[in-house]
């Protein structure tokens, strides 16, 4: 940090009440600092005194922390002792993974980017929506390259109609206006976060969002134009500061997003299904066959779409597939937890 840059304070770096009702007394001597990057062998960390290396105690590794935690470390030798319990958290199933990988932590907003043009994708973008809502983070949707396309506004109207109250921003993320139109959610001490594809405009969005006074820039590529895939330009999570206040968290693109344990934020995305099923005649109805199916009545009424219930039962088979069955005391099921703070 410059020596002429004023110290943050804990509430600008996004510390709340929440963390501070964590501590023990015996912790006073201990120094909150939140996790500014995440590398496979090695953590970094701001706190009031500046961005620096922390020591990870023995055992523990880089997968068990997350951009944006919070976590109490030693003054002198920058051990980290113990992480507090996450407000909220962003992870997602690889294919095949057994553990979640974790995406960011203690984030306030995710947006969620996507082109006007073929990165575009509906049954992607419901399953960012998901994940945002498990998280307990408020999801927002932004629209890039609407200038590159014949109707931008048919892209706008499909995006709001995923989820109710969505807010959805067209924007260019180059200029200064993108900054102005997000201000809402990037204000002192608030945390965002982008996914979305690579190419979309993420890492143009952090440097626009972080101004001139950040140290490192996040690197750009262009997408190829037959298909509009981009390159992965960033490859590590780090977290930015905002010009004028707040926090962004870049993260690598994904283009496979497999749902796991995320039942809730399901039950939110397809709000108007999940409402008709207790009206149905059987507390199991599968939405199906069965007789005095309220699901069905909709469909026959025209007032529920056909390929949203499609959707919706695709994505409600995958998460029950892929959702692993914790087991409890002599071989018992024990529910899994879906809480958001961990």
């Amino acid at each position: 940090m410059k020596p002429d840059t004023p110290s943050p304070s804990l509430a600008s770096l996004g510390w709340s009440d929440f963390f501070g009702d964590q501590l023990d007394p015996d912790e006073a001597n201990l120094v909150p600092a939140r996790i500014a990057m995440v590398h496979r062998d090695r953590l970094s960390g701001l706190s009031q005194s500046g961005q620096t290396g922390l020591t990870l105690p023995p055992q523990a590794n880089t997968g068990d922390y997350a951009v944006g935690d919070w976590v109490l470390v030693e003054p002198h030798s920058h051990l980290l002792r113990r992480r507090l319990t996450r407000k909220t958290v962003l992870e997602r199933r690889t294919q095949g993974g057994r553990v979640p990988q974790l995406a960011a932590a203690n984030v306030d907003t995710l947006f969620i980017v996507t082109s006007c043009n073929a990165d575009f994708n509906i049954a992607r973008l419901e399953r960012y929506l998901a994940l945002a809502n498990e998280a307990g983070t408020t999801p927002v949707i932004l629209l890039t390259k609407a200038d590159t396309a014949e109707d931008a506004e048919a892209y706008q109207k499909q995006a709001s109609a995923l989820q109710r109250g969505l807010p959805v921003v067209t924007l260019n993320p180059r200029t200064s206006d993108a900054a102005a139109a997000l201000a809402a959610w990037c204000g002192p001490g608030q945390t965002v976060a982008l996914v979305g594809s690579s190419g979309v405009g993420k890492s143009t969005l952090v440097n626009t969002l972080a101004g001139s006074a950040q140290q490192l820039p996040q690197q750009t590529a262009g997408i190829r134009e037959h298909d509009a895939k981009g390159r992965h330009t960033t490859t590590a999570r780090s977290l930015h500061a905002i010009a004028g206040g707040g926090w962004v968290i870049d993260t690598p693109g994904m283009r496979t997003l497999h749902v796991s344990d995320v039942a809730y934020g399901i039950d939110t995305l397809f709000a108007e299904i999940t409402e008709l099923a207790p009206l149905c005649k059987f507390r199991d109805c599968t939405h199906v066959h069965e007789p005095g199916c309220a699901v069905q009545a909709a469909l026959k009424a025209g007032t529920l779409d056909p390929e949203r219930l499609a959707r919706w039962r695709k994505l409600s088979d995958e998460n029950q597939h892929n959702t692993p069955v914790q087991s409890g005391p002599r071989g018992g099921k024990s529910p899994v937890l879906r809480g958001k703070r961990r």
